[in-house]
């Protein structure tokens, strides 16, 4: 199957998805609403809302255009060799977390083995359907396990730190790629428009703040009115209604009120000063900033923990949760990991 081919089949997925999104009848797309709406079954973090805002991100990346000019700067996807197969292992904390591996793995023409997360596998299942009766060729090239994964030849494992110490032990002898825990920021410098403020708050809520392109601390100039930053969000103040997300909230806030701590309370959200990065859910870390110079030396000598950075010349205010084809989860090249052969062993 060449390039082009591989391209055109994921263009018609995105097709279908975003038709299928708008309410238009589409036969290949049978039952995918269902899948929607029931996932928070399954996961009670999987809302309707949230599966498909994730869908939506991932259909309207998913355009020929898109494609061809990501996969373009790879000209070694134009010859047709020999394929590897490539283990996966997909995080759960978002639905579809692991669709970009698995999307890659294909369209570099190389075939996978992925182990899904319990709690998000079938709608990347259904992906799956609607890609094979696309592309009747595909049916060969990818299966998804529950199981251990085995007969692979490099691999790509996402989790959290813990589990990334057992996957480097287990597939260190491999050709891989290992994500550990990352966290995204924002940054205020002041100069924001009511529009981009507002925004910021799909980079908090969205997924109730649990995926790594969410941001879960804001640095803030020094003076800087917080509380009416915060102001700014009020059309996520539903998100109290969500039963985790509650007992969430009202732990950190017990936890604040018997240590002391000061804290700003929006009544579905706490903001706290706090020199970390990973905020609990139902608490935005924030922290003052003095200089640039200061800020930019801070999140250089955290760059490893930091998935993306949203704010003036860096991702859009309102654009974390929407990466790019290009924009690879912890920086790392995965399309041209994917793109090398394998030759006794090592890429």
């Amino acid at each position: 199957m060449r390039i082009k081919d591989r391209i055109e089949a994921f263009a018609e997925l995105g097709e279908i998805l975003r038709n299928s999104l708008s309410g238009k009848e589409v036969k290949l797309a049978d039952g995918l609403q269902e899948l929607i709406d029931t996932q928070h079954f399954i996961n009670p973090w999987f809302t309707p809302e949230n599966v498909a805002a994730s869908i939506k991100a991932i259909a309207g990346e998913l355009t020929r255009e898109n494609l061809l000019q990501w996969t373009e700067n790879y000209p070694q996807l134009q010859i047709e060799d020999k394929p590897v197969t490539v283990g996966i292992i997909m995080a759960g904390n978002i639905p579809l977390a692991g669709f970009h591996d698995f999307l890659s793995v294909l369209i570099s023409g190389n075939h996978l083995i992925a182990k899904t997360s319990s709690k998000d596998s079938t709608i990347i299942g259904k992906f799956g359907e609607i890609l094979c009766s696309i592309e009747s060729r595909f049916r060969e090239r990818f299966k998804f396990t529950d199981g251990q994964l085995k007969d692979f030849d490099a691999v790509i494992a996402t989790g959290s730190n813990n589990s990334s110490r057992y996957f480097e032990q287990y597939f260190g002898r491999y050709p891989n790629i290992i994500r550990k825990n990352r966290n995204s920021i924002a940054i205020i410098e002041g100069n924001e428009t009511e529009d981009e403020l507002a925004d910021l708050g799909s980079d908090i809520f969205l997924y109730f703040g649990l995926g790594c392109r969410s941001v879960s601390k804001i640095f803030i100039p020094e003076g800087y009115d917080l509380k009416s930053l915060a102001g700014k969000w009020k059309e996520y103040a539903g998100v109290i209604s969500h039963v985790k997300d509650a007992n969430n909230y009202d732990f950190s806030k017990a936890v604040c009120l018997v240590n002391r701590e000061n804290f700003l309370d929006t009544g579905y959200l706490l903001l706290k000063e706090d020199g970390g990065l990973a905020s609990p859910v139902a608490v935005l870390y924030f922290e003052y900033y003095s200089s640039g110079y200061d800020l930019q030396h801070e999140t250089e000598m955290q760059k490893e923990k930091i998935q993306c950075i949203v704010g003036h010349s860096n991702v859009p205010f309102g654009g974390a949760q929407s990466p790019h084809l290009w924009d690879y989860a912890d920086r790392i090249d995965t399309l041209e990991f994917l793109s090398k052969k394998i030759k006794a062993g090592i890429l």
